[in-house]
């Protein structure tokens, strides 16, 4: 049988549980302490990578940012070197379409270089300093807030080479083996918040969760 003194405690314990659930549900939307002001929800931004194309013997990526709370009308995108120094297309606006890193058009508006190779002597030979966006690379969009995904090098088709002339897909280099880039899905949406929901709702389900153990076992003190 339990004691009054045990029974306190118990009961101690399960409002405390109780308490700390309700805190953390809230915290993200809490009103100013002062002021008079309300809380600002925190910009939100949704990005859309379309898959990857070959447009012209160009390989491009086909991008849409959607942002709610947000103020910004472009959009930086970098494209994350494993390796070495990032590629950075600044200004861009929230909907458009970029070429990949070390891909150059010619004067026809067709490929005339391409991320892997390069002309020596009038012939392709593999590897140049964009070896490392192909098969795969991470790429981060910044708009206030920000979110990264992982996208895939467009492959060659019979009406459109993404690579040079006649040449295959180049062998691996040594850097893209030794900084393997883990591939995502592609055509999908992202969401990127200033908060970490994901951690609250955790923390949260942990705490109710202790909660009614608690008040369970001072319903059955009660009973004894």
């Amino acid at each position: 049988m339990s004691t009054p003194r045990s029974r306190r405690v118990t009961r101690a314990l399960a409002v405390t549980a109780v308490a700390g659930t309700a805190a953390l549900l809230t915290a993200p939307a809490a009103p100013a302490a002062s002021g008079g002001d309300t809380y600002v929800p925190e910009p939100t931004m949704e990005i859309t990578v379309h898959a990857p194309v070959c447009d012209g013997d160009v390989p491009y990526l086909d991008y849409a940012v959607e942002l709610a709370g947000g103020d910004s009308s472009t959009v930086t995108i970098t494209w994350l070197n494993p390796g070495g120094d990032d590629v950075v297309q600044a200004d861009l606006p929230l909907t458009g379409r970029v070429p990949w890193p070390g891909a150059v058009v010619g004067d026809d508006g067709r490929g005339a270089d391409w991320p892997g190779w390069r002309l020596e002597d009038g012939e392709w030979v593999q590897g140049d300093e964009y070896d490392w966006v192909r098969p795969s690379v991470d790429v981060l969009f910044e708009a206030n807030p920000e979110a990264m995904v992982t996208v895939d090098y467009p492959p060659s088709s019979p009406d459109c080479a993404t690579n040079p002339p006649g040449e295959g897909e180049p062998t691996p280099s040594a850097s893209q083996v030794a900084n393997p880039v883990s591939s995502a899905p592609q055509d999908e949406s992202l969401a990127s918040t200033g908060a970490t929901v994901g951690l609250y709702a955790a923390v949260a389900a942990g705490l109710a969760a202790v909660g009614a153990a608690v008040l369970l076992l001072t319903r059955r003190a009660r009973r004894g």
